[in-house]
């Protein structure tokens, strides 16, 4: 049914009830506003979400007896409310997230959605994500959805029958952008060290942020790369356009961009609107090992915000501080690294912007592993990379010392010789 307005539209929440918000660049910014609109007239809604974009004001101290959210991974918009126990997060890979949803173990009844406008046989699209958003939609009793001229069409899994939402509003509205980021010399030499071990022929899965981006700078000069990632950015665009990308040498899904969900600027939206060359797809087939192992010299890409000297990665947290979440890392690390010829890289800066090392002796006090020791393979710094796979303790301490950043190689050797009597 349509409405004139986004706190009509949301009328039909009753107290008790279990919502969905759509993740990422798709958040539906005045449906979650009107929700919090309504605060006085509900109790007991329970939140569950991914990252999502704008603000989350029903996170806000003022609500948190009406509403309880659960993060399955935190944005900037939730970092402080989960440190203050505002709101909670649920540790999970990213490929399970449809699968909880879908057997209950997280029990949605209501999806708060972004959609675009209907074509001429009634279909809209969920545009830049689709990721666990289908299971929530498969489970959801009472859907409702902004309709916005601006949400680019895509293909794949995005697909919804205006008929099967129950209530909607007409809203044109502009979808948050994430420019490409400034590259620094440090993430100059990372992406360069990074691409040199990227063969020809090779399928990737990578992020946004500084580092991807340089990744994908230096790989101008590669031949029939793929991609089948989660996500993805502006970055990919040069070299789509440029040939570099064509995903040519896919064993399925042959030709076309495989992703969960995107954010970037207008331009990644206008490129990916109405384009048979990329397929959103639902994030619990993206992201399946079984399924990232068959692809071809499947190289994984992927930041960490502490290793410690014998490969633990820390990815979710800054000591007990929760800071994102497990995500996708973990599936396709695992994926990568069962794939012929595939490369799991785990890339990072060799110090904070504070100039602590990266590379630690030990993780920080409750710092969270999210690719423990026996997964990670391959470890880049702006010093160089290195392969840790069949490497013992010893040999793993001494090769990411050697990518440490100079002025810390010192105090890791005295620790590392302390712990393991010789190097």
């Amino acid at each position: 049914m349509k409405y004139a307005t986004a706190l009509e539209a949301v009328s039909g929440i009753k107290p008790g009830s279990n919502i969905f918000i759509h993740t990422a660049a798709a958040t539906p910014t005045i449906l979650t506003e009107a929700l919090v609109e309504r605060a006085s007239e509900l109790s007991d809604i329970t939140i569950y979400q991914l990252h999502t974009e704008g603000p989350a004001t029903y996170a806000d101290e003022q609500y948190q007896d009406v509403f309880k959210v659960n993060a399955l991974f935190i944005g900037k918009n939730l970092r402080e409310a989960v440190a203050q126990g505002r709101a909670n997060f649920i540790p999970c890979f990213l490929s399970e997230v449809p699968v909880m949803i879908r057997n209950g173990i997280i029990p949605i009844n209501v999806a708060l959605i972004q959609v675009s406008p209907p074509d001429k046989k009634g279909y809209c699209s969920l545009g830049v994500s689709v990721d666990a958003t289908r299971a929530a939609l498969d489970k959801a009793e009472l859907i409702i959805a902004q309709v916005n001229p601006r949400m680019p069409r895509t293909g794949g899994d995005a697909f919804i029958h205006i008929n099967t939402i129950d209530a909607y509003v007409e809203q044109e509205t502009e979808l948050p952008e994430h420019p490409p980021a400034i590259l620094g010399e440090v993430e100059k030499k990372i992406g360069e060290h990074v691409a040199g071990v990227i063969e020809d022929g090779a399928t990737l899965q990578m992020g946004i942020g500084s580092i991807p981006d340089a990744v994908l700078h230096y790989l101008g000069n590669h031949k029939n790369l793929g991609v089948h990632t989660e996500m993805f950015s502006d970055g990919v665009i040069p070299l789509v356009e440029k040939g570099v990308i064509n995903n040519s040498q896919k064993k399925f899904h042959r030709g076309a961009i495989v992703s969960g969900f995107l954010i970037g600027t207008r331009k990644l939206y206008d490129f990916v609107d109405d384009n048979p060359a990329v397929r959103m797809l639902d994030i619990e087939y993206v992201n399946d090992t079984k399924v990232i192992r068959k692809l071809p010299k499947m190289t994984s890409i992927n930041s960490a915000i502490e290793v410690d000297i014998t490969g633990q990665v820390n990815a979710d947290s800054i000591g007990t501080r929760i800071y994102s979440g497990v995500g996708g890392q973990i599936d396709f690390i695992r994926g990568a690294s069962l794939s012929e010829g595939g490369k799991p890289i785990i890339a990072l800066p060799s110090t904070t912007r504070s100039g602590d090392s990266k590379i630690s002796a030990i993780l920080k006090p409750g710092a969270g592993v999210v690719t423990t020791r026996a997964n990670v393979h391959y470890v880049a710094t702006e010093y160089g990379i290195v392969n840790l796979y069949g490497q013992n303790l010893k040999q793993r301490a001494k090769a990411l010392i050697d990518i440490a950043h100079p002025q810390h190689r010192d105090a890791l050797e005295k620790t590392a010789w302390e712990r393991f009597k010789k190097l």
